[in-house]
């Protein structure tokens, strides 16, 4: 077997876009460093055995994908609430209950798919927008490792027929079937237009002070009026400001009652929250991720699962 010395310096090379290949396949960032960790075991226990017919990094990737294929044999697709109903444009309307038993979609926070080579941060990042992985949970395993390995990864088809032991043509067949479900899925909005980078601050600081100053008036002013709210695990979710900002005002705003930290998540602008517990104790309730169109916000899916604010790099629990 190899040193530690010697599989450490391949294993790091390619964990980001390798973290960020299982996070596509898998809708969790929980399940995908899992993932990788089986990867890099089963790669360490064979790396004396590798011959050196293909590169490091399509090997690593043959290894990763069919661990996930075998994962997703015993797992169902992991959805959003818009994704399993229509949406309620009343404020006033009855809540379903909560769904913490169901395996929802989760956040990856940029910072993980983040790496020393810029060629590597930019595959890692590729593809990671929270709408883009949402719909690849309508696709079939097989259809995912396909689409992502052809289409976000640029492997050559005879390469991705390797990587999974089937034919070019079952992978140009499996490809034209993952594309066109895509498309019936939605739009990924994987090229809206963003604010500046100094517009994009200036709204997060807005969105935190009405927030946490329960300024109803102050958010509205921030969102666009076909702007969309989803809160997993509960499977309600809202449309329109005026619903929107009507829930958050009834349900959700108090003064002090949260703490936000902005940070980013599945290359969009993101606020790791903390709900006050006592008067100088705050504990983490999950992490909201915004979707922009110029410098406005067209969607909040806010994951309300305090086991993700870890995954941030935000402690379980602040005091004041």
């Amino acid at each position: 077997m190899p040193s530690n010395t010697e599989f450490a310096a391949v294993r790091e090379q390619f964990r980001p876009e390798l973290l960020a290949h299982c996070y596509r396949m898998l809708g969790s960032i929980h399940d995908a460093e899992d993932l990788v960790q089986e990867t890099y075991l089963r790669a360490w226990r064979a790396y004396d055995r590798f011959e050196g017919r293909s590169s490091v990094r399509r090997w690593l990737y043959t290894i990763a994908t069919r661990s996930c294929l075998t994962a997703l044999e015993s797992r169902s697709r992991r959805p959003l609430p818009s994704s399993l109903g229509a949406p309620v444009d009343d404020h006033l309307v009855a809540m379903a209950p909560r769904e913490p038993s169901m395996a929802w979609l989760q956040p990856a926070p940029d910072a993980l798919f983040g790496g020393h080579d810029p060629a590597a941060v930019v595959a890692a990042r590729t593809g990671v927008r929270l709408a883009f992985i949402a719909a690849l949970q309508f696709l079939s395993a097989r259809q995912r490792a396909v689409l992502t390995l052809r289409d976000v990864l640029s492997f050559r088809t005879a390469e991705v027929a390797e990587i999974l032991d089937t034919t070019t043509a079952a992978v140009d067949s499996a490809l034209r079937r993952a594309r066109s479900r895509l498309a019936e899925a939605g739009p990924v909005e994987d090229d809206l237009a963003e604010p500046t980078e100094q517009t994009l601050r200036a709204l997060l600081d807005d969105y935190v002070d009405a927030f946490t100053r329960a300024d109803a008036d102050a958010l509205v002013n921030l969102l666009r009026v076909d702007v969309e709210l989803e809160m997993p695990p509960t499977p309600t979710w809202f449309t329109g400001r005026r619903a929107v900002v009507g829930f958050l005002s009834a349900r959700v705003l108090h003064p002090g009652l949260w703490r936000m930290a902005p940070t980013l998540a599945n290359g969009q602008p993101a606020l790791v929250v903390h709900k006050r517990a006592a008067v100088d104790r705050y504990e983490a309730y999950g992490v909201q991720v915004l979707t922009l169109i110029g410098a406005r916000i067209s969607r909040i899916t806010a994951f309300n699962d305090p086991g993700l604010v870890p995954t941030f790099g935000l402690a379980p629990a602040l005091t004041t």
